[in-house]
């Protein structure tokens, strides 16, 4: 189900023909990236935090982390993952397949700019065998209230 509404959501942008269906799990990181065939760094990991508002999900590449100082900074909260029995009922997708398309709407999307240094990432699309390619101003358009902040960093920061 989780995969139709990413889908539905998706093809009001014509990229619905852009998702990927894997027989193996892509639930993690270094799944995704083995099932897509890319390192693991272009994986778009989303991430789902519980703030004042309701839920942020965080898309960001897949070698990055929440820098803590810039989170708090940001949302004015320490960061705090759903748990994974809230991530379904609270977001629309299971965890392993969380992504920022079709989902409820106390979610509000933010794009970190760890995705900017990619030519096409891939997020996931609703559930744990699926992913679409797309460049992070594809990204930014079919998130049409998203927007672009700075709260992670990489290995090497």
């Amino acid at each position: 189900m989780a995969l139709e509404k990413a889908r539905q959501h998706l093809a009001a942008f014509g990229y619905d023909s852009r998702i990927q269906e894997f027989e193996t799990s892509s639930a993690t990181v270094e799944l995704a990236a083995q099932a897509v065939g890319c390192e693991p760094a272009r994986i778009a990991k989303t991430l789902s935090f519980d703030v004042e508002d309701g839920v942020a999900l965080i898309v960001c590449a897949g070698d990055a982390r929440i820098a803590n100082p810039k989170f708090k900074a940001f949302f004015h909260t320490k960061p705090r993952m759903l748990k994974a029995e809230e991530v379904e009922p609270r977001i629309g997708h299971g965890v392993g397949g969380v992504c920022p398309f079709g989902v409820n709407e106390e979610c509000a999307i933010y794009l970190d700019e760890s995705l900017r240094r990619f030519d096409t990432v891939f997020p996931a699309c609703g559930n744990d065998h699926s992913a679409v390619e797309l460049t992070p101003a594809e990204l930014e358009q079919v998130t049409p209230h998203s927007q672009w902040i700075d709260v992670c960093k990489l290995p090497e920061d």
